[in-house]
């Protein structure tokens, strides 16, 4: 019996396609529903193109009832992976996977996290702070923005000619190369 996935994201999806990619070739986990509270989101259009249903969200929705955590267990969703979703999970969610949500945010916890803090607006943190290296925590989720258990980490180097461009490559590099492998490290050890 094959273990279940859902990703939730807010925008792009470049880190859902590396996942949807990954696990594409996988004989015992699959990407079974993407999640988005953005109906605008480009990871619809990724998840259609890999014929994975997508499921979008309002506020209401997703803080005010069990509909969210209904779908997940209608769909005997093992494992939660956020890939660029900026709200906050609420208590309910958590409490119904409890320690089956992670995470990834560019930059080595717990430098640069907390509300507010995703995107460009931890890049230009970084350079602002005058940083010599940069980097992604993979972490379980908890209530509070980026505070869950950290998982796995890797850094880069920022060189003083690094622009935000350059830092957003080299930090989705890595994120690029260690989620896949890291969520499916976690998969595994869930138990069906």
């Amino acid at each position: 019996m094959k273990k279940r996935i859902a990703i939730f994201a807010s925008g792009s999806g470049s880190n859902a396609q590396k996942l949807m990619e990954h696990f594409k070739r996988s004989t015992d986990t699959e990407i079974s529903l993407v999640l988005t509270n953005n109906a605008d989101a480009y990871v619809l259009q990724r998840a259609d193109n890999f014929e994975i249903p997508s499921h979008v969200f309002d506020k209401h929705e997703f803080y005010k009832t069990d509909e969210v955590i209904d779908l997940l267990k209608n769909l005997d969703i093992d494992l939660i992976v956020l890939a660029g979703f900026l709200w906050l999970i609420p208590k309910n969610l958590i409490a119904a996977y409890t320690g089956r949500i992670v995470n990834i945010h560019p930059s080595i916890l717990p430098k640069f996290g907390g509300k507010g803090m995703y995107g460009d607006n931890v890049h230009n943190a970084v350079i602002a702070a005058g940083e010599t290296e940069g980097g992604i925590t993979i972490h379980y989720v908890n209530e509070n923005y980026d505070e869950g258990e950290y998982i796995y980490q890797a850094r880069y180097k920022i060189d003083k000619a690094d622009n935000l461009e350059m830092i957003k490559f080299k930090g989705q590099q890595l994120e690029h190369l260690h989620y896949p492998r890291i969520v499916e490290s976690i998969v595994k050890k869930i138990k069906k």
